[in-house]
């Protein structure tokens, strides 16, 4: 691992574990088609409570994990900074299929790229029936 890249990755590090410091709070979450390698890694900036996440910007990562890749978190340390993030939520976990309901596949349905996601809770992991 570089030196930029170890920077990159701690200072991202950093901000997330700060907790809450006020408003705007960059949102980050990363989406596998398992749980194992995040193949799409999502920031959106919240400018205040209640508010929509605007804007959201995406990364993909076809063959490496987004969480680790090092043009990814330099992007989005970049990204929150040119933000003015005071905080960063992030989950520990791969959250769900990189796919988008309603866009990718039909609503209501399951992903038929991403069938580790069938029936499973996306915040616990747990299989549900």
């Amino acid at each position: 691992m570089t030196f930029k890249t170890q920077w990159y990755r701690e200072k991202f590090a950093k901000k997330r574990d700060k907790g809450f410091c006020g408003y705007p709070v960059a949102t980050v979450a990363f989406y596998g088609p398992d749980d194992a390698r995040a193949t799409k890694l999502s920031v959106g900036i919240v400018t205040h409570e209640d508010a929509d996440a605007d804007p959201v910007e995406r990364w993909f990562c076809e063959t490496t994990d987004a969480r680790i890749d090092p043009d990814v978190i330099e992007a989005i340390v970049r990204f929150i900074e040119q933000h003015g993030a005071k905080s960063v939520a992030a989950v520990d976990r791969i959250i769900g299929c990189p796919h988008e309901e309603g866009i990718d596949y039909p609503e209501g349905e399951n992903c038929p790229q991403c069938p580790f996601w069938a029936n499973r809770d996306r915040w616990s992991g747990e299989i549900i029936q």
